[in-house]
């Protein structure tokens, strides 16, 4: 059936290469970057300066010299660009765009946990406040974690947070017993095992791929695990045409662009009311908020001297690592 375009069909497109063209000429007045993450909707990941996982962005954000930078994704990102950036301006499209990571790991609940340990080296999961950071001796992304675990001499008791799902991967990873504090993703936690099984009866033929935030029961039974950008980098080496990915929806844009002649099937949730996992913070991100933040130069990311100055430490030492 032929798809005939009404009225509101145009008017919507031109809007949205309108608002696209505004987006581009005021970074370019301003000196601005916008920095973007892969789960962030497709509109916004085209329209990318630097398009990447956090370690990615956070690499990319310690040497831009651009007066303005925008961070499309979720505030803790937007923060560890301003730690590193502390003499620019950082911008985050919706100050809502949270993390239920980091919000899992409340700075003061944190700070009495860690006093039961005081020998301990402190690792934390990129995906947490700038209090947290401010509290480690180092931080790690999923793309890193091994590495960094790896440096820390073997005598060495280590706490690791906030992600206990993570956590529990790097110790059967690395043979480290760590202390974990008890975080979780919400968008990681909600594929469900019974239907990955009912999609490997219905695609026999695929390879499951899997973030390292998802359940156990999950990695488990996955042929490949890795962070967002292993995950990007495995399904163009491999010779496999079908994947069912288990990671947050907006993944599957990228990848389909460098592999339009694969097939790429979002794990499914628990949840019947949506067929794949995507993070509802994420999203709050529009092309117009992106204007908007552009234009007037707000919501703005500010963080006392003192945070920056102690979550800088660990976080240029994860940087060294990488």
């Amino acid at each position: 059936m032929k798809h005939i375009l009404k009225s509101e069909d145009i008017s919507a497109n031109t809007k949205h290469f309108d608002v696209i063209k505004k987006i581009k000429q005021i970074k370019k007045e301003k000196n601005a970057s916008l920095l973007v993450h892969y789960y962030q909707d497709s509109s916004i990941q085209e329209i990318a300066d630097y398009l990447g996982d956090s370690l990615y962005l956070a690499k990319i954000a310690k040497n831009l010299d651009s007066d303005i930078i925008v961070l499309s994704g979720v505030h803790f990102m937007a923060e560890t660009v301003k730690i590193i950036n502390p003499e620019k301006k950082i911008l985050l499209p919706d100050l809502k765009a949270g993390c239920s990571l980091a919000d899992s790991c409340p700075p003061d609940l944190f700070k009495e946990f860690i006093k039961k340990y005081p020998e301990a080296v402190i690792v934390s999961y990129i995906n947490c406040s700038a209090e947290i950071k401010a509290m480690s001796d180092i931080i790690c992304t999923s793309s890193n974690a091994k590495a960094v675990i790896d440096s820390i001499p073997k005598d060495k008791q280590i706490i690791f947070a906030p992600d206990r799902n993570l956590g529990n991967y790097l110790i059967k990873e690395t043979e480290r017993n760590m202390i974990l504090w008890d975080g979780s993703c919400v968008v990681h936690e909600a594929f469900s095992f019974d239907k990955v099984l009912d999609l490997f009866k219905k695609y026999p033929k695929a390879k499951f791929i899997a973030h390292p935030e998802s359940k156990s029961l999950i990695l488990d039974v996955a042929n490949y695990v890795g962070s967002t950008s292993k995950l990007l980098e495995y399904v163009q080496k491999s010779p496999n045409k079908e994947f069912i990915v288990a990671t947050e929806a907006g993944i599957l844009h990228e990848m389909n662009k460098r592999c339009p002649d694969k097939l790429f099937i979002p794990a499914p949730v628990e949840d019947n009311s949506c067929a794949c996992s995507e993070c509802s913070f994420m999203k709050l991100n529009t092309l117009e908020k992106l204007y908007l933040c552009l234009k007037y130069e707000k919501p703005e990311i500010t963080l006392t001297k003192e945070i920056i100055t102690k979550a800088k430490v660990p976080l240029l030492k994860m940087l060294s690592i990488s």
